[in-house]
């Protein structure tokens, strides 16, 4: 596959390690391939412990100049790379979509909310605050200083090529700690692309670096991230299993872990919702993307009296979206990221036919487009005992519950180890405080299916993770407290 880009030099088939485009020791690379068509995009290198190492070693090299530098001079030189990703957005959104599926003019989208991150991230250096305590005696003083944690990393998913790594890089960047970052095999050309900014707008070598590697390497490349002593800080977007086994590892050295993992995500509506709102929310919370978020709206629990009324309006909306490949303008939804992502929805999708529910519309594969296309599908008579409703199908199937009360539909949506994001449609505000509070999820989007923002604190609790990326609590994560106790005042 050829890619026509504005800018070619953005398109790289090196990794970046310590300011350094290179390849491979072994030479060895893989194939990135478009999903739409299973054709090559770029063969890129099959990294391992020892690039992953000399990435890690040229981080700490890096980190006291780094963190030295004035914040106010990180937020310019993160500001100057949040402008570049967005003056370059047409070439990055046309290396997502080639890479991960993803319609052209959902790449831009998410090009814009990547780039937020560097923007946000670098306004808030400038307010890393210090503390002063009463002390006991008079000749004391109490001060806490926050300092920069030490050379972190971070291992990002396929699902937001551009937005995950920038999510990782920019709270590390900006409180001046260095990041070596491994982006997934199967989208590692536009954390590349990034790279190829950062360096461009002036960040020193060694702040930021990526090493690339197939699903063989990445146990060779976490396993030197999670042991090295030299990195204090991980943080992985990912499942829960990869998370558990993550954390354990860095467990040996003390490290510390930011994890986002996996959801099942709620999208509660009850008879007093507004019906256009849900329906709204719905497009955004299922469709996008095509269904391959960790937010996605997983379990769709809807209220006796408007149960009917809410399945008919879904499958009008299922029925205006566009299967297609993302290069074409129509494109509502594009493919699946590969075969074995397709299996599972298909799994799910016949062990729900199997257990008794009704397909409305959908239920395969796209007849035109073959492959990794999975058509819209709605699917009416819901309940705990499917596939679908105890893992996340991570495709545009909408199963719909039918429950009765406010307590059974708060009942369903808690039953699972999981607590990512819950979605929440009323009109009823005593309602929407009693669901709120009684919801077990670490976000709770309110008659709205959006919820992302650099602004805000994304995160979840119970199996779904530890610790939040954006707003001010997530750059907390890459700092330590120091407390000086000071005496001889008086």
């Amino acid at each position: 596959m050829t890619l026509q880009l504005s800018d070619p030099d953005l398109l790289r088939s090196q990794a970046y390690v310590d300011g350094a485009w290179v390849d491979a020791d072994s030479g060895a690379t893989f194939p990135v391939v478009d999903p739409a068509t299973g054709d090559a995009i770029a063969q890129v290198p099959r990294m391992g412990a020892a690039e992953t190492r000399r990435a890690i070693e040229g981080a700490e090299r890096a980190r006291e100049a780094w963190a030295a530098l004035l914040a106010k001079d990180r937020a310019r030189l993160l500001r100057d790379l949040a402008d570049a990703m967005l003056a370059n957005a047409d070439d990055l959104a046309a290396i997502m979509t080639a890479e991960q599926g993803k319609p052209v003019g959902e790449a831009k989208a998410e090009v814009a909310y990547a780039a937020s991150f560097f923007e946000w991230f670098g306004e808030e250096a400038k307010r890393v605050y210090g503390e002063t305590i009463p002390a006991p005696m008079p000749e004391r003083r109490i001060v806490v200083l926050r300092q920069p944690i030490g050379v972190t990393v971070g291992i990002t998913p396929w699902n937001f090529p551009s937005a995950m790594p920038t999510r990782k890089a920019a709270p590390a960047l900006a409180v001046g700690c260095p990041m070596v970052l491994k982006p997934a095999e199967q989208t590692p050309l536009s954390a590349l692309a990034v790279a190829v900014l950062a360096e461009r707008v002036g960040i020193p070598a060694g702040v930021f670096s990526i090493v690339t590697g197939d699903a063989e390497d990445a146990p060779l490349i976490g396993g030197e991230m999670t042991s090295n002593p030299l990195v204090r800080k991980l943080s992985f977007t990912g499942s829960t299993e990869v998370g558990k086994l993550l954390m354990e590892q860095c467990s040996r050295t003390v490290k510390k872990v930011s994890l986002e993992l996996g959801g099942n995500a709620p999208f509660l509506v009850f008879d007093d919702a507004d019906l256009d709102d849900a329906i709204a929310a719905i497009n955004v919370a299922k469709y996008r993307n095509a269904g391959q978020t960790c937010i996605s709206a997983n379990r769709v629990l809807v209220q006796a009296g408007i149960h009917d009324a809410f399945v008919e309006r879904v499958v009008e909306l299922s029925k205006t979206v566009t299967v297609a490949p993302g290069f074409d303008p129509a494109a509502t939804i594009g493919p699946l990221i590969d075969e074995p992502a397709l299996a599972k929805v298909a799994r799910h999708v016949d062990d729900a036919r199997a257990r008794g529910g009704e397909v409305l519309l959908g239920g395969g594969v796209h007849e035109q487009h073959g492959r990794t296309f999975f058509l819209p599908t709605v699917i009416t008579g819901a309940d705990m005992s499917w596939q679908m409703s105890n893992e996340e199908t991570f495709g545009p199937v909408t199963a719909v519950h039918r429950f009765e009360r406010e307590e059974d539909a708060i009942r369903i949506a808690n039953d699972t180890p999981f607590g990512l994001a819950a979605y929440l449609f009323s009109r009823d505000h005593a309602r929407i405080w009693r669901a709120g509070e009684a919801l077990d999820y670490g976000m709770i989007a309110i008659n709205t299916g959006f919820i992302s923002a650099a602004e805000a604190p994304f995160g979840g609790v119970k199996e779904s993770g530890i610790g939040r990326e954006g707003s001010h609590h997530g750059i907390e994560d890459f700092l330590e407290l120091k407390y000086m106790a000071w005496a001889g005042i008086r």
